[in-house]
């Protein structure tokens, strides 16, 4: 396990009292989203959010605003482009005690996003179907949604990313009192962020590796 010094433990602790308030909400498992979205909309934090996922959390009266509209651009190609945009990585990745990217963001009118709440198309789900086509499985392979969490995971010092709904709750909980998460539970998340892209990947790795013949 590696140790951390006192400037190692001040990093990952930076950006603890920088108040989260912008979420980006993208998930195709919808179990307790809109109980967490509202959460957050009453902890005062900006809700953006994409398709399906918007569209529930419209119907459950919170207030939310589409990607399109950050990103400036629509949702193309059957859904396949609609977050790869630098308006949304450049939110997540920027370092935010790094006075350039600090000056990028200001000069490009990127906002700063605090928290993502991402799960990815139920690749499993599907190739489990009897007779599920190539065709289908290919279209449930997530792209925007990997590139979104482990943006997030990476600039875990900075941003809050969930992909388990079993963590909602501690994180709304965290938000509510105190505006922010703690960097160990950041770090925590973002362990569990890139297990759940590894998982994904695998799956995907063995259905490609199965239908070839390798």
């Amino acid at each position: 396990m590696t140790s951390f010094g006192d400037g190692e433990n001040k990093n990952l602790k930076a950006g603890m009292n920088m108040k989260i308030k912008r979420a980006l909400i993208s998930v195709s498992d919808k179990t307790g989203i809109v109980e967490f979205a509202k959460k957050l909309h009453s902890a005062g934090v900006e809700i953006v959010s994409t398709g399906g996922t918007m569209r529930a959390l419209k119907e459950a009266g919170v207030p939310v605003m589409y990607v399109s509209d950050v990103t400036g651009f629509p949702e193309i190609m059957d859904g396949r482009v609609k977050t790869l945009n630098p308006y949304i990585h450049g939110g997540i990745l920027a370092v935010r005690d790094n006075p350039a990217h600090v000056a990028a963001m200001k000069e490009h009118n990127i906002t700063g996003i605090d928290l993502v709440a991402v799960n990815l198309y139920p690749f499993k789900e599907t190739i489990a179907r009897p007779n599920v086509t190539l065709s289908d499985a290919i279209e449930n392979i997530d792209i925007g949604g990997p590139a979104m969490i482990r943006a997030a995971a990476k600039n875990f010092r900075f941003v809050t990313v969930v992909t388990n709904p079993k963590r909602y709750d501690e994180v709304a909980n965290a938000i509510l009192t105190d505006g922010v998460t703690s960097g160990l539970l950041r770090m925590t998340l973002a362990q569990e962020a890139f297990a759940h892209t590894a998982d994904y990947d695998s799956a995907i790795q063995a259905y490609l590796a199965r239908e070839s013949g390798k």
